[in-house]
């Protein structure tokens, strides 16, 4: 069988990295990559590809920066015939980006069945483009591969079928089980002359957060807050830094003590500076998870999160009012050792990605039986 998996935006290529290499060792799969192009520069994109070992991609769309509606429109224009040409038996799209939903949109009105990873996460924010890519891509989809039991209850909540629905674990801590020690190895915290355990790691890129100047004040005045107490390390993402420029508040944060602005790392690079910070601040998804994984507190600034086994089991815990000062208390109370303890989740363990290749080579095995057996004679 013939699978195209497709990535786009910084959060899927340690997500797709571990699946296609499952892929490969069965010989009955044919496995491809397809790349938006959703996220286009080398310090999103191409990096990754690199330190995850992944070959260059079958197909690159180069749909580039613009609205998520016209990026939607692109990729459906473009990866239509790129369908057609390759007669895919599956589609297999990871996580909630736009290139998730508008791939999964396309090949469902091709006929080509999707496989979705990460399926029924959610927030219960429809204000989150991120949502609305989850639930629409989840009601496109043939087989649900899901993270944690919250997107099992979900899905079945949502009248999902129960036999398409697959609690396989979660594929981003197969990609840090795998490169972890190749971080650690490329010890990025020497270069940086700051010592485990005595720096906090900050991220925020989400657009309730960065897209308006109040949200960015409000993350400035974190910032100032958390440095006054130990040094900063604040990778600043391409929406941030534009935003910063546009309401003119980037000289703000440039001369800020005791912070250290840096581009946007590579996935060896983040993973080495998670795991030896004190406290990781930040508005992402995924960094949730590997800080559950790493076991190390993250304050996550956002009102909900549809990662809630991370709350539930993990050192994750919500800063819901967005107030720089909470922050600061929680920080404090970490810093002097009263830290939320987690455990790692069920299925957490490296092998998410043999269980989906499994699953879907079954599928399409147990398929072309009864396909067979309905046209003997």
């Amino acid at each position: 069988m013939k699978v195209l998996s497709i990535v786009g935006a910084r959060p899927n290529f340690a997500k797709v990295a571990p699946v296609h290499r499952a892929f490969l060792t069965y010989p009955g799969i044919q496995s491809k990559i397809v790349h938006t192009g959703q996220h286009y520069d080398a310090a999103m994109s191409d990096v990754f590809f690199d330190q995850l070992d992944l070959p260059q991609p079958d197909y690159c769309l180069n749909i580039g920066t613009a609205t998520a509606t016209q990026q939607t429109a692109d990729i459906l224009l473009k990866f239509e015939p790129i369908l057609n040409r390759e007669q895919p038996d599956w589609v297999l799209v990871v996580g909630d980006v736009t290139s998730t939903f508008a791939c999964a949109l396309a090949a469902a009105q091709n006929g080509v069945r999707v496989a979705h990873v990460e399926a029924g996460l959610r927030s219960g924010d429809n204000g989150m483009p991120e949502e609305r890519n989850r639930i629409l891509t989840d009601a496109l989809s043939n087989l649900l591969f899901v993270t944690e039991q919250a997107g099992v209850d979900n899905l079945l909540r949502e009248g999902m079928a129960a036999h398409e629905i697959h609690f396989v674990g979660n594929v981003l801590i197969d990609s840090l089980v795998q490169y972890r020690q190749k971080a650690n190895d490329l010890n990025p915290i020497r270069a940086l002359g700051l010592l485990p355990e005595q720096y906090v790691l900050i991220t925020m890129h989400r657009p309730s957060n960065v897209d308006t100047e109040a949200g960015l004040r409000r993350l400035l005045t974190l910032v100032e807050t958390v440095a006054n107490l130990r040094p900063v390390l604040f990778p600043v993402h391409p929406r941030t830094r534009a935003s910063l420029h546009k309401f003119g508040l980037n000289a703000q944060l440039e001369t800020m003590a005791n912070v250290q602005l840096l581009e946007p790392q590579g996935y060896l690079e983040f993973l080495n500076l998670m795991e030896h910070a004190a406290v990781v601040i930040t508005d992402s998804g995924g960094i949730q998870e590997e800080t559950t994984y790493l076991q190390v507190p993250c304050l996550t600034f956002r009102e909900s999160t549809e990662r809630p086994v991370t709350i539930g089991l993990g050192t994750n815990e919500l800063i819901p009012d967005l107030n720089p000062e909470t922050v600061k208390g929680r920080v404090v109370e970490i810093l002097a050792g009263r830290m939320k303890i987690g455990c790692i989740p069920p299925l957490w363990d490296g092998k998410a990605a043999g269980r989906i290749a499994k699953l879907l080579y079954d599928t399409e095995m147990h398929r072309e039986d009864t396909k067979n057996h309905r046209e003997k004679p």
